[in-house]
């Protein structure tokens, strides 16, 4: 094929971070690259992408956007400097629950649900409440909670007292001595806001497969404290039942962000929607695969839970619905070939050349993606851009 038509061609390189090591959009800058490194000759076009978390922020405000920078507290109270955005000329805000609840701002040694709370993240929706927002979405990803909650929903107004009228501490710890919700400080324009909760997590509140028992032990919680944190999410939801006729016990996508996503669902005008959906809509996604001949997307590992709708696969099933075939550059690869092609996903490299140490591979990820895209460029000259 000569040059000129060559350069006709476009790819779309659809990639999200690589944890500990690639933001989504250093991700899609490797691979592009690579790929031109490779002399592909192809119009390259960069989408970074996300889930609902890690990146999510960064996803939404590619196509532009207002970044603001907020004052608020991290999951032990400690004060920060945490950032949420405003698209849609200002209409929409789009916070990024890591940024101000999230498992990253904390040390290893300082994981403890019983202690963190998301107050922080309801500082944050406070701010875009009184930038007079219509709707808010919010990528739940990363976060150190277990609080179902709570502390977001005691930024905004809702008072949690115990048996003697003091308000109850923060955290999961302290959901247990909840004699009373009151949530007349609610500010009214509430009921007004649309709460998108950016979710690929379809787990219930409460039970095996909720919140306690599957995100706890990830948070910092060992087996006694993931049962302390069980027995204290039901009787906190058991009260928001009994006290303002609202059951979210056994509500689906409800134990997203430690129950967060439960405590928002009694409370707010909420509801969810799997995040990948909501940025390659805000990003129109398939308007850009138009006249596209090759998808590529990426993350830090595709395994099972990929098929449970994260990124890659948002990604691969939009691409294949227009016959635009999605090649995946991946730092691991832990899922049976056969299921990812079933998928979508045509086929998958993984960056590691050589085996190696984790922490080399995360020190040089860039330079290792890089290079896997320029083998795979290699291997399309081959094909019909050649």
């Amino acid at each position: 094929m000569p040059a000129s038509d060559r350069e006709s061609v476009k790819i779309l390189v659809a990639a999200g971070a690589f944890k500990q090591s690639l933001t989504a959009a250093e991700a899609c800058a490797a691979i592009a690259r690579g790929l031109e490194q490779s002399g592909l000759g192809a119009t390259i076009e960069q989408l970074p992408i996300a889930d609902g978390g890690n990146g999510t922020l960064d996803a939404f405000l590619a196509g532009g956007g207002e970044r603001i920078s907020l004052r608020v507290a991290d999951p032990l109270m400690r004060p920060i400097v945490a950032e949420y955005g405003l698209i849609d000329e200002g209409r929409t805000a789009v916070i990024e629950m890591a940024l101000a609840s999230g498992l990253e701002l904390l040390q290893p040694a300082e994981l403890n649900p019983l202690a963190a709370t998301t107050y922080g993240t309801g500082q944050l929706m406070a701010d875009a409440l009184a930038r007079g927002v219509e709707r808010i979405i919010i990528g739940l990803g990363g976060s150190a909670t277990v609080d179902g909650g709570m502390g977001c929903l005691s930024a905004l107004g809702l008072d949690l007292r115990d048996a003697s009228g003091k308000a109850i501490p923060l955290g999961g710890g302290g959901l247990a001595e909840i004699a009373t919700i009151e949530g007349g400080d609610l500010d009214q324009r509430w009921q007004d806001v649309e709460i998108v909760i950016a979710s690929d997590v379809e787990n219930p509140t409460l039970g095996e497969r909720g919140a306690a028992r599957i995100f706890g032990p990830q948070k910092g919680a060992d087996p006694a404290t993931v049962e302390q944190l069980e027995r204290n999410l039901r009787h906190c939801f058991t009260v928001v039942h009994e006290q303002h006729g609202v059951d979210v016990r056994e509500a689906e996508g409800g134990g997203a962000a430690g129950a967060f996503a439960a405590g928002l669902m009694a409370f707010l005008n909420c509801r969810l929607e799997p995040g990948i959906d909501l940025v390659l809509a805000q990003n129109r996604f398939r308007e850009k695969l138009y006249e596209c001949a090759l998808v590529i997307t990426g993350e830090g590992q595709i395994d099972a839970q990929t098929l449970d709708g994260k990124g890659p696969l948002g990604v691969a099933k939009l691409a294949a619905a227009q016959n635009v075939p999605t090649i995946a550059i991946v730092g691991g690869l832990n899922i049976d070939d056969r299921r990812l092609h079933e998928a979508g996903v045509r086929a998958a490299f993984s960056i590691v050349d050589k085996p190696m140490p984790l922490e080399d591979a995360l020190a040089n990820a860039e330079k290792l993606t890089r290079r896997a895209a320029l083998r795979l460029g290699y291997v399309l000259r081959l094909g019909n851009w050649d």
